[in-house]
């Protein structure tokens, strides 16, 4: 079996230079939708008064 010594030549900062290159920092703020309960009446009264389906028209 063949066995292959690598030796590192990067500097302790190129390392950490290259180490906060390839982590993406997180957010602060998320941009995710939060809950509000206002909403679901909003929607509740908004499909009470939406218009009805309309009927089939009766045989002539």
């Amino acid at each position: 079996m063949l066995a292959q010594e690598i030796t590192l030549t990067a500097t302790q900062t190129e390392t950490s230079a290259l180490g906060a290159l390839m982590t993406e920092p997180e957010a602060v703020v998320s941009d995710a939708p939060l809950y509000t309960p206002e909403a679901a009446g909003v929607l509740l009264a908004l499909l009470l008064l939406s218009p009805k389906e309309p009927k089939e028209p009766r045989g002539k």
